[in-house]
């Protein structure tokens, strides 16, 4: 019976528009245009190895695309007739076309990488496409699900939908993506933001189905040498993330929700008091009503609450906290915004063509138009006058819409009407980029803060950073955070982290969860305790030794920002994710894609989040090389699979031998960083000849940095014979504000047995100290720490390329 109801739904439903013949073809500005019996099809040729094809069927109505990037550089297809077949090449990329029924395949020089079965279909009410599937393939992405990296077998709802208190698993969350990553080595991309479904050889074992109730039909294909460079593909067309300000990799003071403003204060002060270091406060909604129902949409402050907000906001910034509001986009009919918003036309209309107004959790609402230019005129106003009060960043809530009915209504630019669910995906992405886009043009030198919980593939180019919405206060909500933030790193969004601590639920404070999850804080992209007040989420408020190991390890987090920042760096440069699959180490052992234990923070960490009660080892599946346990110096060969003892003061982190760390002392706060003095660690061992690492500097907070030359990079390099060792500093420097002319270097090379008979610095000896109090006192010399197998070194590094040769 099931196979007959899959038959008949394939003939009278997803059946295609008809066997397209190929007519004509021609390329025009670069691309391959085709014209055929039942319309136009165009190939279009992105970055590198990346193709859009696009069917524009007769009387088949389009809406926009999102994917794209407006930067997305297009580049220029190679045509080449081979009998009954036309060839369109760009790069090692190839769209290999059946003329007779029109059909594409795609190959990597010679290697298959996706083939249509039956390409397009379209029928009143349904779109989408039809691909095969290799026999072992294995499929990531389809954005955040808790299923396991491999998502093959699955049917998954493309709605982006809040899911309150999720645990171990989740096939519809916040932020779903039309967007899957094979081992095959493509990315797949559907650019259609309607309602639909991915169907991922569930209903028929070998294809792959995309269907859609309306939209776009257009899909983009991109290559590349292994799955990073796939990434890195990627990226170049669907947009890379601008760098955020620097504070943003410091911790944040938030919960739901703080309600008056003596409260901020005063948690901003424990903080100070506690000597824990804090760069950003975050205000839930009660920064406009006192209540939880009945006052969104007011977006302005409650003055009985918070009778100052503006000397709150100075005062914070002197201390060198920055202050970030929560705004949603409803207004509810209660709100004292309501007729304003009735006046400016900023609301989605019903059928009648009115304000739709609805019902759900907070109250009767409208939902603004963030489609319609009015309506985003004046949402933006809103930003502005918190702009101009001192606010640093926006945390957009709800944008998923959490609730969207189907018989909304939006205008876009075009003056286009569309319904809910033609749309609904693109509604975070077109918030993302009113918001980045305006906040740009008020502010053109500095550098926009958006968190955001949904969005459209490519809403990293709008400066996004996305979290893993409502988890459950619990161990299950702690199990799945890595597998999120990695398959969401893989198609672009590389700021995705969770709510640290849980936000859901939780009747009693668990001290070893909290402290668990806030430990696997520090080696993620944004490090931000937030939770439902009944259990407070900030350290402040927990007994002394959950205080004291949160302090250490937020300590450690503002002493790793050189590196930290490093990433953000790269990841702006590149697409790479900060936090990385294991697979990124080996990327032909499609053995570890499946690994969501444990993953790579960078090219040097490799963190095994401890995600159970009462452990004291964790298995690790270590990559090939040399590995060394952070915090206590274990060395490990790696290519096996071994127990790494916690203990609860320390999390299971291992670092690679041959990798620098860039460290500095930490701060109370990310205004008081200077990398003046720079503590270099270097992870030697005599198995690894060879060694290198780079570290990035700006000012912090000027967008564009890079492109306007106003930073430096440090590149440093290792050679390695037995006890012998050479290590090069080399600078490209820009002027940039506060940028060190001289650096006095704490270098740290581990795994050091024995003292050197000589260490040289551009051919001067250093002196070497008698004992640790001897060398601390020193500006230039050395010190072996027998204990700890560390040898350090000081020296000044003035010139732009320096030479430290180990005797």
């Amino acid at each position: 019976m099931k196979s007959l109801v899959t038959l008949l739904l394939y003939v009278f439903v997803l059946c295609p528009v008809a066997a397209s013949e190929l007519l004509s073809y021609q390329l025009q500005d670069g691309a391959l245009i085709l014209q055929t019996d039942n319309g136009q099809v165009s190939l279009t040729a992105y970055g590198q190895e990346s193709f859009e094809v696009f069917y524009q069927p007769t009387d088949v109505p389009q809406l926009p695309g999102y994917a794209v990037s407006d930067s997305a550089r297009q580049g220029t297809g190679r045509l080449e007739e081979q009998g009954k077949q036309l060839v369109f090449s760009h790069g090692q990329l190839r769209a290999v076309i059946e003329r007779s029924p029109l059909r594409f395949s795609f190959f990597r020089g010679n290697t298959l990488l996706l083939e249509e079965e039956s390409g397009l279909f379209v029928h009143q009410t349904l779109r989408g496409f039809r691909f095969r599937l290799q026999q072992e393939e294995t499929l990531l992405g389809a954005g955040e699900r808790v299923l396991g990296m491999d998502r093959r077998g699955h049917r998954l709802p493309l709605y982006n939908k809040a899911h309150y208190g999720y645990g171990t698993k989740s096939s519809q969350m916040y932020y779903g993506l039309p967007m899957l990553l094979s081992s095959q080595g493509y990315m797949l991309i559907f650019d259609n933001a309607a309602s639909g479904h991915l169907d991922l050889g569930h209903s028929e074992t070998n294809i792959l189905q995309f269907e859609a109730v309306a939209g776009r039909t257009a899909y983009l294909v991109v290559s590349g040498e292994d799955m990073p460079a796939v990434v890195r593909n990627t990226t170049s067309v669907t947009g890379r993330q601008p760098m955020p300000p620097r504070w943003a990799l410091g911790n944040y003071a938030s919960r739901f929700g703080y309600h008056t403003e003596q409260e901020t204060r005063q948690v901003a002060e424990m903080f100070r008091r506690q000597d824990i270091p804090l760069d950003a406060v975050i205000l839930d909604l009660y920064w406009f009503g006192k209540e939880v129902k009945g006052m969104m949409g007011n977006l302005d402050w409650d003055r009985q609450a918070f009778p100052n907000p503006e000397q709150m906001i100075a005062d914070f910034k002197e201390q060198g906290i920055k202050t970030i509001l929560i705004t949603e986009p409803f207004v509810l009919t209660t709100s004292k915004k309501w007729q304003e918003a009735l006046r400016a036309d900023a609301l989605s209309l019903n059928l009648a063509g009115e304000a739709k107004r609805f019902d759900f959790f907070f109250g009767n609402t409208g939902l603004i138009d963030v489609f319609h230019p009015a309506a985003r005129d004046w949402f933006w106003q809103t930003y502005q006058n918190l702009l101009d009060q001192g606010v640093s960043g926006w945390w957009g809530d709800l944008g998923e819409p959490e609730v969207h009915p189907g018989d909304t209504l939006h205008r876009l630019a075009d003056g286009r009407v569309v319904t809910a669910d033609e749309i609904h995906n693109a509604y975070g992405h077109k918030w993302a980029q009113l918001v980045f886009e305006r906040h740009r043009q008020a502010r053109p030198d500095e550098r926009p803060f958006i968190m955001m919980r949904s969005g459209f593939v490519g809403s990293q180019r709008f400066g996004m950073i996305p979290w893993t919405g409502d988890v459950s206060r619990s161990w299950d909500g702690l199990k799945p955070q890595v597998e999120l933030s990695l398959t969401m790193g893989l198609l672009g969004l590389a700021y995705t982290h969770s709510d640290l601590g849980g936000f859901a639920g939780g009747d009693v404070f668990d001290a070893e969860l909290y402290t668990r999850w806030l430990q696997y804080g520090v080696f993620q992209p944004v490090y931000r305790p937030h939770a439902q007040e009944n259990i407070a989420p900030e350290p402040v408020f927990h007994d002394e030794l959950t205080r004291n190991i949160i302090r250490d390890f937020i300590r450690l987090r503002y002493a790793l920002l050189p590196y930290n920042y490093s990433l953000s760096y790269l990841n702006s440069q590149t697409g790479q994710p900060m936090m990385r699959p294991l697979f990124y180490t080996q990327p032909d052992n499609l053995a570890l894609l499946g690994n969501t234990a444990s993953y790579m923070w960078g090219e040097a960490f490799l963190v095994t989040p401890v995600t159970e009660p009462g452990v004291d080892s964790v298995q690790v599946e270590l990559p090939t090389g040399v590995w060394f346990d952070y915090f206590t110096g274990q060395r490990y060969e790696g290519g096996q699979r071994i127990e790494q003892p916690t203990r609860l003061e320390t999390l299971p982190v291992l670092v690679k031998a041959g990798s620098f760390v860039p460290m500095v002392e930490p701060v109370q706060t990310t205004s008081d960083y200077s990398s003046e003095k720079l503590i270099l660690h270097y992870y030697a061992d005599a198995a690894i000849r060879q060694g290198q690492g780079m570290m990035y500097e700006d000012d912090g907070q000027t967008f564009g940095a890079p492109a306007k030359q106003q930073y430096e990079l440090l590149y440093f390099t290792a050679s390695q014979e037995e006890t012998k060792l050479s290590i090069q500093l080399k600078r490209e420097a820009f002027a940039y504000k506060g940028m060190p002319q001289n650096r006095q270097m704490h270098l740290q090379v581990h795994n050091w047995r024995a003292s050197p008979s000589k260490v040289e610095v551009n051919g001067a000896v250093l002196p070497v100290a008698a004992n640790a109090g001897k060398f601390g006192a020193l500006k230039q010399g050395i010190w072996l720490d027998r204990e700890t197998q560390i040898l350090h070194l000081k020296f000044s590094w003035r010139d732009d390329n320096t030479r430290l040769l180990l005797h």
